[in-house]
């Protein structure tokens, strides 16, 4: 029998039917690199940054010198940093690969199935009848297939769009990530070169204290107080060099970079704190409307409904096919003779709903749909929050930063001038001016970490706005 799944019970005219329905797939779906036009739009229009979906040989040579033109022996802004981990880290190519799968998975599902053709051979060799005695064939198609598989693409369309944000969503995460990355790196290289301006200052009063001490001037105590402070500040130096280390391998790993690649520098200190910066009243608004994790859950909802509607569609029929076919036989006749006769076929298969009548289907798509619709209304009211809790942190990262720049760091330069005078004219000891140092290195130290929070919110606050970062609201951990 030759099997034919058609929903129409079309015989001799379904191959050709079914030939034409083949065609005419969307070069959005089958174009090698269609699918990737929409995230590199969107990553564009959020960041300003380009990316790319290497698939071939050349595509990547070409990748790998840009890269090597970007950062090889340079001294790279956080803006570069993210450029070349947009162009370079292997995950987002994976992610990109993603998408050109939901592609395929439209493109196939526009489809027809594949009609089934049976050929059946008896009586092979009968006696008196040559080689055969009969020739069966049917040609049969499921009739579900054309019916529903308008909505099955429209369903697949939606995933492939899902596919698409999730791709852009994951291209702004790592961008938020490299661009933090980078900043840590820069203010780790800065904590440390404080710290080293801190231990010369302190191996000055240690050595001092060591002369005072041989010459009998300072007792033990007091030279003991001296060389445990400076030994605390090489410990304090050798990791922060360590913490800057790992600091700048993880802004390597999230550029993809490596081998030679992984000769590169960045500055030694973060840029100064803005005077002021400015306030963004509709933060709530902005984030609702490009928030691409809120775009994501929103065609996962819309995928939820399609899901729903088709299975109510296919609540009791879940396969029905049709059969066409013929037999043609031969048999000898009473005369000696061979008497052949053609014989059509047509049947009808489909399951009986006794057990399964769709109803535990129909539940779970009601329930999927449910789920999802709470799982959107929840991710609008945290992105609402997290808007708010990002803008709040920006300006009071900013306003204790400028504190320390504006009132902290001068007050401790007019101590440090007065103590030095006060040395110069005997009036206070050397300890108590490398005492007054020490506290003023102090201050930078805290100074740099205020820069380096603020600049750190500022990127939280991108985040909040088009998502692709974790976000956790701001907490003050200086105390950790």
């Amino acid at each position: 029998m030759m099997r034919l799944r058609l929903l129409k019970p079309v015989v001799i005219a379904a191959p050709i039917f079914l030939a034409a329905c083949a065609t005419g797939v969307s070069e959005n779906y089958t174009s090698k690199s269609a699918a990737f036009g929409k995230v590199s739009s969107e990553t564009s229009k959020a960041i300003g940054k380009q990316t790319v979906w290497v698939q071939t040989q050349a595509e990547a040579e070409r990748t790998a010198k840009r890269v090597h033109a970007l950062s090889h022996k340079k001294t790279i802004t956080a803006d570069t940093a993210v450029q070349i981990a947009l162009l370079n880290n292997k995950g987002l190519q994976a992610a990109y690969a993603e998408v050109g799968l939901s592609a395929a998975e439209v493109w196939q599902e526009s489809l027809p199935e594949n009609p089934v053709v049976g050929v059946g051979l008896f009586g092979i060799a009968a006696p008196g009848l040559g080689l055969l005695r009969s020739i069966e064939g049917t040609f049969a198609t499921n009739l579900l297939d054309a019916k529903t598989r308008k909505a099955r693409v429209a369903l697949a369309d939606k995933q492939y769009k899902k596919a698409q944000l999730n791709a852009v969503n994951e291209t702004l995460a790592l961008a938020a990530e490299t661009r933090e990355a980078w900043i840590e790196a820069v203010a780790a290289f800065e904590m440390a070169n404080n710290l080293k301006q801190a231990s010369a200052a302190s191996d000055a009063s240690s050595e001092l204290a060591n002369s005072l001490g041989l010459a009998g001037s300072l007792d033990k105590g007091s030279q003991a107080r001296e060389h445990a402070f400076n030994a605390e500040m090489a410990a304090k130096t050798a990791k922060a060099r360590l913490q800057a280390a790992g600091a700048k391998e993880k802004l390597t790993r999230l550029m993809g970079l490596w081998g030679t690649e992984v000769v590169y520098y960045v500055p030694n200190a973060l840029p100064q704190v803005p005077g002021s910066v400015r306030r963004r009243p509709s933060i709530e608004t902005d984030a609702l409307k490009n928030r691409f994790d809120l775009k994501v859950a929103q065609l996962g909802l819309a995928a939820s409904a399609q899901a729903f509607g088709m299975t109510d569609a296919t609540r009791y029929v879940t396969d029905l096919e049709l059969i066409a076919g013929f037999e043609y036989e031969r048999e000898e006749g009473e005369g000696g003779g061979t008497e052949r006769s053609t014989t059509p076929q047509v049947e009808l298969e489909f399951s009986i709903p006794i057990y399964d009548t769709g109803e535990a289907r129909l539940r779970k798509a009601e329930l999927t749909y449910l789920r999802d619709a709470n799982v959107v209304a929840e991710l609008a009211v945290n992105i609402r929050s997290q808007a708010r809790s990002a803008e709040a942190a920006y300006h009071g990262r900013h306003q204790i930063a400028r504190h320390y720049y504006d009132n902290v760091i001068p007050l401790r330069e007019v101590v440090d001038n007065a103590a030095l005078l006060s040395n110069n004219g005997m009036i206070t000891s050397t300890f108590e001016l490398l005492e007054d140092t020490r506290e003023t290195l102090e201050s930078h130290l805290d100074a740099a970490e205020a820069k380096r929070d603020f600049w750190l919110a500022e990127a939280n606050l991108q985040a909040a706005i088009y998502g692709g970062a974790s976000f956790e609201a701001d907490s003050d951990d200086d105390d950790d």
